[in-house]
């Protein structure tokens, strides 16, 4: 199979996100911002319209407009500290307002369907240079502020204290969290995105580990679904998104049935 120059892309893009996803997941889920996660991947249609219906990169587009949701989400939480999920309902409804609008215009240069189940098939060296160049910075800035954004995931009102830079850094994994979702949307689609961030990490927290572990247990989770869909989705004809979720949540439910048997 990897004869194909469009195979051997694919699973270069599958490596990016299977190391990408979990590194941000932990971090999402422990801070129980896993629903941002999914707003901010719905927020990626819109960018990946907007990329389309100006005949740019879908992915730099949708990175560029997720990001800035990610900003707009962590601003308002300055104004809306106890009421977040109203937040996540507003940036979502102009997310989705604005790519439904555009699909059904007419205006798009390009069939927006692929972008929500997933395509490997259809990676161009542009998508690879991008997705490169993002999950390159987002491992750079992951692994340069590492123990700051530990100790704000653990708790935020210590660090403030503590004088550590909080709404920096919130803005930073603003950026993270788009670039995970940009670099990944192409092959897992956008409908499925969230599962590759938090299930991974779901299954790694049932062995009650210590922090390190944990992320470590995430990647090989992460690993282990995303070349598992690579593999079965090309055998068997189907969308790796969907057989990637399935391979994730199917992970999760060994986990925690192994976790039982242990008691």
């Amino acid at each position: 199979m990897f004869e194909y120059a469009f195979m051997r892309n694919a699973l270069f893009i599958s490596i990016c996100i299977a190391i990408l996803c979990p590194c941000i997941g932990i971090f999402l889920v422990l801070r129980r911002y896993s629903m941002i996660g999914d707003t901010l991947a719905h927020s990626s249609l819109a960018g990946v319209t907007l990329g389309l219906l100006f005949r740019e990169s879908p992915v730099l587009v949708s990175f560029a407009f997720t990001a800035l949701a990610g900003l707009f989400i962590e601003y308002l939480r300055q104004y809306f500290r106890k009421y977040t999920d109203l937040i996540l309902s507003i940036v979502l409804s102009i997310s989705v307002g604005i790519a439904i609008t555009l699909i059904s215009s007419g205006l798009l240069h390009a069939n927006a369907d692929a972008w929500l189940f997933g395509s490997m098939l259809t990676v161009s060296p542009l998508d690879m240079i991008v997705t490169a160049i993002l999950s390159l910075l987002a491992l750079l800035t992951f692994i340069f502020n590492y123990h700051q954004l530990l100790y704000i995931t653990y708790d935020e009102e210590a660090a403030r204290i503590a004088k550590v830079p909080v709404k920096r850094l919130n803005y930073l994994f603003s950026f993270l969290v788009a670039a995970a979702i940009s670099v990944s949307i192409r092959s897992v689609g956008i409908l499925v995105i969230t599962s590759m961030i938090t299930l991974p990490v779901a299954s790694a927290l049932q062995l009650k580990k210590g922090f390190k572990s944990t992320c470590l247990f995430s990647l090989l989770f992460s690993f282990i679904s995303i070349l598992g869909g690579f593999f079965i989705s090309y055998y068997a004809g189907a969308a790796p998104g969907g057989i990637t979720a399935l391979t994730s949540a199917g992970i999760l439910l060994l986990t925690i049935l192994a976790k039982q048997v242990g008691k």
